[in-house]
């Protein structure tokens, strides 16, 4: 899955740009709300409507 669009990730000075490969998807228990990991950031927890499938 990609990013759809640039996101600010709280507590990092990271900033995911458009189209970013996100893996490891885990779901939650919650609606809407994926774990996953990214190239720099590990335990990242995002919204699904922030997602493409790739």
């Amino acid at each position: 899955m990609t990013t759809v669009k640039d996101l600010k990730v709280k507590g990092t000075s990271e900033t995911l740009r458009r189209g970013t490969l996100v893996k490891n998807i885990r779901l939650t228990g919650r609606a809407g709300v994926i774990e996953c990991n990214t190239k720099k950031v590990k335990g990242l927890v995002l919204r699904t409507e922030f997602l493409k499938k790739a």
